[in-house]
């Protein structure tokens, strides 16, 4: 059985066979060793999104260390709160840090701790998630929001309807509307500054049979 590891925009956890493309954790340990939750869902502020391979390392997941969680791309990760790591994603990272100053109007470059706090405030209600009401005209590309009780990314002129096993369609972007947000005010600051998420091959898909240039069917 899959392990409760996939993380939604919802910033929830739940189980699924399908393999996410990136993953991360949320600062430490908070399974069993019986490889089940406990009722905590994050032991520090730093929430994070990682490559699945680096330097070769080898990884027992949820085993003696900290609770490894996957997402099916990285606009789910920014929905949720995660940002890029320090470590196997350094290049990321800095550009993710310059993006926030600029977004900021920040003489220098956040520290890591300084993101994580503002994220941790925007990121949650209690223990909920936290949404935020905005125009959609306004939101950057990577945006996840909630429309008609589902979560779709913006993308270009169009939203994505996000699954666990990627996006399976798409549908004109609506003007002129205030939605729910999932993605925090502060990584979508980020986003309209420039920073450009990692897409799954699903989104790519859906966008290019939207341009004409996918697979033609077959002529019946």
């Amino acid at each position: 059985m899959p392990l409760q590891n996939r993380v939604s925009p919802f910033g929830e956890l739940f189980a699924t066979p399908a393999r996410g493309t990136l993953f991360g954790n949320r600062g430490g340990r908070f399974h069993t060793d019986a490889k089940t939750l406990t009722a905590r869902r994050w032991t520090s502020r730093q929430w994070i999104c990682c490559v699945l391979d680096f330097k070769d390392r080898q990884r027992d997941v949820w085993g003696r260390y900290y609770t490894e969680l996957f997402f099916l791309d990285e606009p789910t990760a920014l929905a949720a709160g995660h940002r890029p790591c320090f470590e196997c994603r350094r290049e990321d990272a800095e550009v993710f840090a310059e993006a926030w100053r600029k977004a900021h109007r920040l003489r220098t470059r956040p520290y890591a701790d300084t993101m994580d706090e503002v994220l941790h405030r925007e990121r949650l209600n209690g223990r909920a998630k936290r949404l935020h009401r905005r125009n959609i005209d306004a939101l950057p590309d990577g945006a996840l929001i909630v429309l008609d009780g589902a979560a779709s990314a913006v993308r270009g002129g169009a939203l994505l309807h996000w699954t666990p096993e990627g996006y399976d369609r798409r549908r004109r972007r609506p003007r002129g509307v205030v939605v729910d947000v999932l993605t925090p005010p502060a990584i979508l600051a980020v986003l309209s500054a420039g920073y450009r998420p990692r897409w799954p091959p699903s989104a790519d898909a859906l966008s290019m049979r939207a341009n004409g240039s996918g697979p033609k069917r077959p002529a019946r």
